[in-house]
């Protein structure tokens, strides 16, 4: 009897595209009514069972690793707190390499200035611009010079305002008087250099800038300025401390330092292929590798005067140090006024300079100067403008803080472009 009785019973498994509602536990209907009435007490039949309502049922519990930490070590959440606090610390670090490699080998070099001299004793100064200009040519790229094509007026007028007219501006730092007065001419030779090597051409990308126009502005300044930068300084700064500037030496050790070795790294780059893409896919190591290869040189300049540097009035020290954002600041207001008229004169807003792009690009590229190349023009002088330490400190705050006012200012344009985007949508 149960063996008929079974063979009523239909149990279905329900397709999972079946469009009937799934049911979520066991439910009970009536057996047909062809089935025997010996059976009409225990009408009562299983429904069919879905395969999703069984796994619904019998799911497993995800374990995770945080919890099982917790529970084992007791101090998993702890151990997340106290490394959330390095983050922006670590942030903050990564985007401000070079001003902290710059301040920590001031800092190393007044602190243990036993290391800076045994260094120079191996002529490791001349290592730092050496590995920085192999660095820039390795990363420089010949198509993003060619998209510059474009915006040549421009580009030329910021060589000019790079090589021919912001060293005028030496002219009006030599007439300050503070003591020594080493502070003031490194600062008047400073004002003679080209562009930096790196800052100008990241801050002009960060802004949104034309950053091809940039680069191009950087590599010509720079290999135009071993021509020069010799004569500069001997017209601007020379004759106003009453000393004759070896040109023919200086130009063969700005030969040496910048144009051998920026060639040599473009060289590698177009030669081997490989080469070329390491260096793209690791641009940040090698911008950290250049930072390292700038700070060797202040390292060493510090560590060789510091007796000099203890001497020095704190106040002294921090007039040099406004003396050299007051240069920065004035470029930046003489390039401005000038990319302005230019645009009134050429066209008004039809002009290429009234292209927000390039402005950007020549203010900022325009208004900097370059440590490294002042390093190498100092090092072959053998003293003839003072003592090398004192020429270079102030340069070095001069050249932090032309990073640290431009970074505000880019912040600025990028905040009001977004703003702008804003209103526009």
């Amino acid at each position: 009897m149960f063996a008929s009785a079974s063979s009523q019973l239909l149990f279905r498994v329900q397709s999972l595209h079946s469009t009937e509602p799934m049911a979520h536990s066991l439910t009970l209907s009536r057996f047909p009514a062809t089935i025997s009435s010996s059976f009409h007490r225990h009408h009562y039949a299983v429904k069919p069972l879905t395969l999703r309502s069984v796994s619904r049922r019998f799911k497993p519990a995800l374990i995770r690793a945080c919890d099982r930490s917790q529970q084992i070590g007791g101090n998993g959440s702890k151990g997340t707190k106290e490394l959330s606090w390095l983050e922006p610390i670590l942030k903050f670090a990564r985007s401000n390499v070079l001003p902290l490699a710059l301040v920590s080998a001031v800092t190393l070099g007044l602190t243990y200035p036993s290391l800076g001299c045994a260094a120079d004793k191996f002529n490791v100064s001349k290592v730092g611009p050496f590995g920085i200009f192999v660095i820039s040519g390795l990363m420089l790229r010949s198509e993003e010079i060619g998209a510059a094509v474009e915006a040549w007026p421009v580009g030329l007028f910021g060589l000019v305002s790079i090589l021919f007219l912001t060293p005028y501006f030496s002219r009006i730092i030599l007439q300050i008087q503070l003591q020594p007065q080493e502070f003031i001419t490194g600062l008047a030779i400073f004002s003679c250099m080209p562009t930096t090597l790196s800052s100008g051409v990241a801050l002009t990308q960060l802004a949104g800038g034309n950053s091809a126009l940039a680069l191009a502005m950087t590599v010509i300044s720079n290999l135009l300025g071993i021509m020069i930068i010799p004569l500069s300084i001997t017209k601007f700064v020379a004759a106003g401390v009453g000393v004759t500037l070896p040109i023919k030496q200086l130009f063969n050790s700005l030969v040496l330092t910048i144009l051998i070795p920026l060639i040599l790294g473009k060289v590698l780059r177009e030669s081997f292929k490989g080469v070329a893409d390491f260096v793209d896919k690791n641009r940040k190591l090698f911008s950290l590798i250049s930072a390292l290869f700038l700070s060797l040189v202040p390292w060493i300049q510090v560590s060789r005067s510091r007796p000099l540097l203890l001497k020095l009035k704190p106040d002294v020290f921090l007039i040099a140090i406004g003396l050299g954002t007051l240069l920065h600041l004035s470029l930046l207001v003489f390039n401005t006024i000038a990319v302005r008229s230019l645009s009134v004169i050429s066209g008004g807003r039809n002009s290429i300079f009234s292209r927000e792009e390039n402005a950007s690009a020549l203010v900022l590229v325009a208004s900097q100067k370059t440590l490294p190349v002042m390093v190498a023009v100092i090092e072959p002088l053998q003293g003839a403008f003072g003592e090398s330490g004192l020429l270079v400190l102030p340069c070095v705050a001069a050249h932090l803080n032309q990073i640290i006012v431009d970074s505000f200012i880019v912040n600025f344009l990028r905040s009001r472009d977004n703003s702008n985007n804003v209103k526009v949508a």
